[in-house]
């Protein structure tokens, strides 16, 4: 490692072990993650993440309207309840069907075994992202332009099956995931079956271009291509925790202290 990179290595550590605390998130600093931290249902959690685009408080004053209880109950129940529920570039169709699409998930599987499906054979989260978004459009039987920007598509692959970096970063699939794989004072770690070594970090417009700053990141395009690029520079400073730099990293750039 240079010099350098140990200097970034000692702030980056510093920023993580000074954010790792339960005060980060508060409605004074807004965070989707402190609305997932009250749910114990990982489809719940999904939604806070996949909601999470935008400003934050807007984020966050959305997740505490919802009912996610609404999981359990009928499709009925989820129309009535749901029907003046909207979020940006979701209308309240597009929120009555991915409530009704992860309902009828719930009932045949945990979303860990879904995932595990997907990313098993090559320890790759990308296949278990992939191999979920199918299952979600399988189920839900629905297409329109806030339901497939909200859950995501299918990752671009090239003519060899393999995916292609050129994707989008997928961040608040990945996001979910940190959520999940990992456990600290922030993260709740309700995953087993993942290792937190093959997460990739959600890259943000913050995170971009702070990571460019700070000399993490070359590659100058906002893509999965440079979301894989900062995550394997993660891994010189921690080979099995590369993605507990994340949340502060997404900071330093919010808070605009880089």
């Amino acid at each position: 490692m240079t010099k350098k990179d140990k200097e970034l290595k000692e702030l980056l550590d510093i920023e993580v072990n000074s954010r790792n605390c339960v005060l980060e998130l508060s409605y004074e600093k807004p965070d989707p993650l402190m609305v997932a931290k009250r749910q114990n249902d990982e489809f719940a959690i999904l939604l806070c993440a996949l909601f999470a685009y935008g400003n934050a408080k807007l984020i966050v004053k959305f997740l505490d309207s919802l009912n996610f209880l609404l999981l359990n109950e009928s499709e009925i129940k989820i129309e009535e309840e749901l029907k003046n529920h909207y979020y940006r570039f979701q209308n309240s169709a597009d929120v009555i069907a991915v409530f009704k699409t992860f309902r009828r998930l719930k009932q045949e599987n945990s979303l860990e075994e879904l995932f595990f499906e997907g990313y098993k054979n090559e320890n790759s989260v990308l296949e278990g992202i992939d191999f979920v978004i199918q299952k979600i459009k399988q189920k839900a039987n629905y297409s329109s332009q806030g339901f497939d920007f909200l859950v995501g598509n299918p990752l671009k692959r090239d003519k060899n099956g393999r995916i292609k970096d050129s994707n989008a970063p997928y961040k608040r699939w990945n996001m979910f995931l940190r959520w999940m794989v990992r456990k600290d004072s922030l993260d709740l770690g309700l995953w087993q079956k993942i290792d937190k070594k093959d997460l990739i970090l959600p890259l943000d417009t913050h995170t971009f271009k702070v990571s460019q700053k700070l000399g993490l990141l070359k590659n100058r395009t906002y893509n999965l291509k440079s979301a894989l690029e900062i995550s394997e520079k993660l891994k010189e400073f921690d080979i099995k925790d590369p993605i507990k730099y994340d949340f502060a990293i997404y900071r330093l750039g919010q808070e605009k202290l880089i």
